[in-house]
């Protein structure tokens, strides 16, 4: 047995000062002011003690898509302090989604992997962003039950277009099957969001990207999204793919914001020539966008900059440390992660003054960690 103390605890919902928190083997056995007790105590010093993040949307890092190499993906994650962390899967046919779905899978009861997203194939042509076009398609209940069935669970979050023909259908069956249904790469109208969110929508794929825009008599899916307490928003705070300042805005008064990285296989690397799914991608500067256009193609963060970023436009930090781990767990009903209770997973991140990661615990061991 192991108490970690610390001149701040946060336990995923509060911040405790000091605090103490206590692991045995990978588990968690005790969160809360720091007593006597058994077990070797560890004084960690003036940092901040937060649950591992939780990244429920990313397709890659460390120069792999999770389809290429899974493992050295999330390890890249990992050693930014991401200790859970799900597979995103961009549009490719149905058959190859079968089998990227069906080689994830062990990956995920074996606990590597939180879950497998499939972003795709179901989105819109006007809002595609970085998938194919030709691949796109209406949900066919036969295709979308085939994946989710494919997974045998695994696959925790659909993406789906509300605008396309059987949505309605297919998002009541995602959400039959366990998994969450989100709104995303979607032309909808604000009237047709809300009918996907009555019908069990309760996520929105990186809010205000792939959208439409927020206008004054046509409101589209963003207003939707927000305004309903049943729908958890993800964000990119990356300083590309939103303004810092709005980022913050929704952050001052939405409960249910989840920081996400949307990262590719560039995250932790170099500049260079990628590819996502089938499209080449080039970054330069840090920036992934599709070979020759400007459009985003991904990102290359990792979630303990997202953190860092958002308190660095003016978020609270409790407000930012809740979207990048309990909010992420709650929103993708994974139990025993990014929370600090008896029983959850003893995966920790050390923050340092800047709000940096220092070090990070992983099932009850430390790892080496890399500072953004």
């Amino acid at each position: 047995m192991i108490r970690l103390r610390a001149a701040r605890v946060f336990t995923g919902h509060e911040m405790l000062s000091p605090g103490e928190l206590v692991i045995e083997g990978e588990a968690v056995v005790a969160v809360g002011a720091p007593e006597e007790g058994p077990g070797e105590v560890v004084d960690l010093g003036d940092v901040t003690l937060s649950p591992g993040y939780v990244d429920a949307h990313s397709h890659g890092g460390g120069g792999f898509s999770f389809v290429e190499d899974a493992l050295a993906a999330a390890a890249l994650h990992r050693a930014h302090g991401t200790t859970s962390i799900v597979a995103s899967l961009v549009t490719q046919s149905i058959d190859e989604l079968d089998d990227q779905v069906r080689a994830l899978a062990p990956l995920v009861d074996a606990g590597e992997l939180a879950g497998i997203h499939l972003e795709g194939p179901w989105l819109s042509p006007a809002y595609k962003g970085a998938h194919p076009v030709d691949r796109l398609r209406d949900p066919a209940l036969d295709e979308v039950n085939r994946l989710l069935d494919a997974g045998a669970g695994t696959v925790k979050m659909v993406t789906i277009a509300a605008e396309r023909e059987g949505a309605l259908e297919a998002i009541r069956s995602i959400v039959e099957h366990g998994a969450v249904a989100a709104l995303g790469h979607s032309d909808c109208t604000y009237d047709e969001a809300r009918a996907a969110i009555d019908a069990g929508v309760t996520g929105a794929t990186h809010l205000f990207n792939a959208m439409p825009g927020l206008k004054h008599r046509e409101p589209g899916p963003i207003l939707a999204l927000l305004e309903d307490p049943r729908v958890w928003c993800e964000l990119i705070v990356d300083g590309v793919h939103l303004r810092p300042e709005l980022a913050a805005w929704v952050m001052s008064f939405d409960p249910r914001i989840v920081l996400i990285t949307d990262a590719m296989a560039a995250a932790g690397c170099e500049d260079g020539d990628y590819v996502l799914g089938e499209l080449p991608v080039e970054v330069r500067d840090h920036i992934a966008h599709i070979a020759g256009t400007d459009t985003i193609a991904g990102s290359t963060l990792t979630l303990d900059r997202g953190v860092v970023n958002s308190i660095a436009a003016g978020v609270d930090p409790i407000v930012a440390l809740k979207a990048a781990t309990s909010h992420p767990a709650e929103y993708l009903s994974l139990s025993t992660v990014g929370t600090f209770a008896p029983g959850t997973r003893a995966d920790a991140v050390v923050l340092g003054a800047d709000w940096s990661v220092e070090r990070v615990l992983y099932r009850g061991a430390w790892q080496d960690a890399a500072r953004a």
